[in-house]
């Protein structure tokens, strides 16, 4: 079978306040992604970016929601290039951008898959909504959004809803939640390695975990994977940093345990800042990561 690889940038900072992550798709690109991913592909389409322009902010006056008719709009341009990658063949990769550009790339994704699975690589669990949010902010709430919870100009993209089931979502690497995720969380049941888990039982008993369960409930699964799930020591580079987190090896790990089991079918890579980064460390740290995602070996 032939391997293809759709890269599809998203350069949006609309879901949050910090400037900058807009500009986290060429700092992903200048970083070598293209090169480091070649010998692992027979095909790579980069797509370019999806024109997002810099519009000023708007405060929807119903919901307090920041930007929220744009991440609509937006959202439904990168769920239609997503699915065309789905439909040609290819791995759809997705390089952001805040994290609320998941959003669109689960819209295009799951229409294509009667159970899809998540895993959301993340400090933060972006349950929120408007009526839990402190901020406003879209990029905290993705994944409400994407179980169908939340404002309908963003549930309702694509036509249906929801895109995704809580029993087939599992976080890994969340240290940052506030008290209504809490609350989600415990309302839906839904599968959560904190880094106490992650601290107590090993990175690797995480993942096998992981892999297990989505095998035996998903046909197809999602990396959405936020470079703040890292800790800022590693990845210095995003907007929302949460000390203690997971670590530059336990994520190569994680990625080259994916690969291995076969279950990742699309991804995501978010919330790269390089205008809050060092020397773009976060950028090269997320195209290595990929580059163990997709099966680079070092033997």
């Amino acid at each position: 079978m032939t391997r293809k690889l759709s890269i599809i940038g998203m350069p949006m900072d609309l879901g949050q306040m910090r400037r900058g992550v807009d500009m986290g798709p060429s700092a992903i690109r200048y970083a070598g992604i293209n090169e480091r991913l070649k010998p692992l592909f027979d095909e790579i389409h980069d797509w370019g970016d999806i024109p997002v322009g810099r519009p000023e902010v708007v405060i929807d006056k119903d919901s307090n929601l920041r930007n929220l008719d744009l991440v609509a709009e937006k959202s439904a341009l990168l769920a239609e290039k997503v699915d065309e990658a789905v439909q040609s063949g290819d791995f759809p990769l997705v390089l952001g951008g805040d994290h609320s550009i998941a959003i669109g790339t689960l819209t295009g994704v799951s229409k294509h898959y009667k159970n899809l699975g998540v895993i959301w690589y993340d400090a933060h669990g972006d349950l929120n909504t408007a009526e839990t949010s402190p901020s406003g902010n879209i990029h905290g709430m993705p994944l409400a959004v994407s179980m169908g919870l939340g404002h309908p100009l963003l549930t309702e993209i694509g036509g249906y809803h929801p895109k995704i089931k809580p029993e087939n979502i599992i976080i890994i690497g969340a240290r940052a939640l506030d008290d209504g995720e809490k609350e989600l969380i415990e309302e839906k049941g839904m599968k959560v390695y904190t880094m106490h888990e992650i601290d107590r039982l090993g990175m690797t008993k995480v993942m096998e975990e992981t892999i297990a369960y989505l095998k035996a409930n998903t046909d197809g699964v999602h990396l959405s994977l936020d470079l703040d799930g890292l800790d800022p020591t590693d990845a210095p580079g995003v907007g929302t940093p949460v000390i203690g987190g997971i670590s530059y090896r336990e994520s190569h790990l994680a990625m080259e345990m994916l690969e291995e089991a076969g279950i990742i079918t699309s991804a995501e890579f978010v919330e790269v800042n390089p205008i809050l980064d060092e020397k773009n460390k976060t950028a090269i740290c997320a195209v290595e990561l990929m580059g163990s995602l997709f099966g680079e070996k070092l033997l």
